[in-house]
């Protein structure tokens, strides 16, 4: 039997989520934190940095890290990103890999399989998108991802909707499980260790993405040039500036 002084100990850690691109990692940390802190978006490789979402109660604390979409290829930024991503998982106490329940399993999930093979600790498979299946098609997706060997390699699975928050208690039940005792390494009333700046030129670029076409999104970035808090008017002034890679992108934007 547990006593309760080992029950009132202080857990904390950090766990990675990784998965191919557009299978709803940042809608996931979202839905945990209650909070928008990652943008979404429908075009695959949105996230380009490492988000980092932290979760606090009275018994332990989570930090999330939201990755860039995991995949082959052979473009510099691309490759980058995919580094960025997978290097993560040597840095936390467990990883969530994510999977969507509605795509096919291919090349990326075997890209990503190979890149556990070796690691020792506790990798959760989360099957996410359930909300999109009925409930006679989920096991057939959860044998097909498990099947063979593969199932050795994960700690636990869930099927989640990261949508609709269904599974998504069960599934920080056994995060929470699996850290270590540790301390409080963010102020209890910290949601993310990213600057307000960052939070915003992010939003501006979530809806460069929702609204463009075709590749224009991939070749712009965001800069916030000002910005300033009007405290009698209890509003932000925001001055941005969207950055393109050719001058004929320009008036695509505008």
């Amino acid at each position: 039997m547990t006593n309760s002084t080992e029950e009132n100990k202080f857990r904390s850690g950090f766990v990675a989520i990784i998965g191919r691109p557009n299978v709803g990692k940042s809608t996931l940390l979202n839905t945990i934190l209650g909070e928008k802190v990652a943008i979404v978006s429908n075009r695959p490789q949105t996230t380009r940095n490492r988000i980092r979402g932290v979760k606090t109660t009275e018994t332990e604390q989570v930090v999330f890290i939201d990755t860039p979409g995991v995949h082959r290829t052979d473009k510099p930024m691309n490759e980058f990103m995919v580094r960025e991503a997978l290097s993560a998982i040597s840095e936390v106490d467990a990883v969530i890999y994510m999977v969507d329940a509605t795509r096919r399993t291919g090349e990326e999930e075997r890209y990503i399989m190979e890149n556990l093979d070796s690691v020792k600790i506790p990798v959760m498979l989360v099957i996410n998108k359930i909300d999109e299946l009925g409930r006679d098609e989920i096991l057939p997706v959860i044998d097909g991802l498990t099947k063979g060997g593969n199932v050795e390699k994960f700690h636990s699975v869930h099927p989640i909707s990261a949508k609709d928050g269904d599974g998504v208690e069960g599934l920080l039940s056994e995060v929470t499980k699996l850290l270590p005792e540790g301390p409080m390494f963010f102020p209890p009333d910290m949601v993310t260790d990213q600057q307000e700046r960052f939070l915003v030129s992010e939003i501006i670029r979530e809806k460069i993405f929702n609204i463009m076409l075709k590749e224009v999104p991939y070749s712009t970035a965001v800069e916030i040039e000002r910005y300033k808090e009007d405290e009698e008017k209890g509003i932000i002034k925001i001055h941005a500036a969207i950055i393109v890679e050719r001058d004929s992108q320009k008036g695509i934007i505008i």
